[in-house]
């Protein structure tokens, strides 16, 4: 029996059609296969082949949230002390795991736990009390600057034995204790 004429072309490119289509699609089919037989995900390891902690590096990532302004503060709070304590967890396993018998968390980590302030927290406090402010522009990055360097205004100081803001430019005694500022 023959083939029409023009039929061969049509059979041909419906095969070519159905091959392409295949291989198209084959990788969801695939994909569809490879849920049925649940096979637990692999643990991701870092470059250094350390594995990844879970808890540790979701308290990385809230912190970075937090200093972005994607995080309040409040749930910041809530969700530190649930990482810390899984990632507490998650330490003392692999530390147990590793064989080594008798495991205490980081001194860092029992502070937080027990209420006391971060070590960490203690320092960012005491540098940005250390830094100098211009009522107009803000915290200014020089330490020791006495003028702002964008607007050059004068930087008020205060007093170390009293806290007396001290305004006027060049003063050398504290208005409120008589306390010497500058040496003469």
């Amino acid at each position: 029996m023959a083939l029409p004429e023009g039929a061969l072309p049509l059979v041909v490119g419906t095969g070519l059609a159905l091959a392409a289509l295949t291989l198209v699609l084959s990788p969801l089919l695939g994909a569809m296969d490879a849920t049925d037989t649940a096979k637990p995900a692999p643990q991701r390891r870092r470059d250094d082949d350390e594995p990844v902690n879970t808890a540790v590096d979701a308290l990385r990532e809230i912190e970075f949230d937090r200093e972005t302004g994607k995080l309040s503060e409040s749930d910041y709070a809530d969700m530190k002390q649930r990482y810390t304590r899984e990632a507490l967890a998650e330490l003392r396993a692999a530390e147990a795991a590793a064989g080594g018998g008798n495991v205490t968390p980081p001194a860092p980590a029992l502070a937080v736990l027990d209420g006391a302030p971060d070590p960490v927290e203690a320092a960012i406090a005491r540098a940005r009390a250390g830094v100098r402010r211009c009522g107009v522009c803000g915290p200014r990055p020089e330490p020791d600057a006495t003028y702002c360097s964008s607007c050059g205004r004068y930087l008020p100081e205060k007093c170390g034995a009293c806290g007396t803001t001290i305004d006027l430019v060049g003063s050398r005694f504290c208005s409120g204790c008589g306390t010497q500022l500058a040496a003469a």
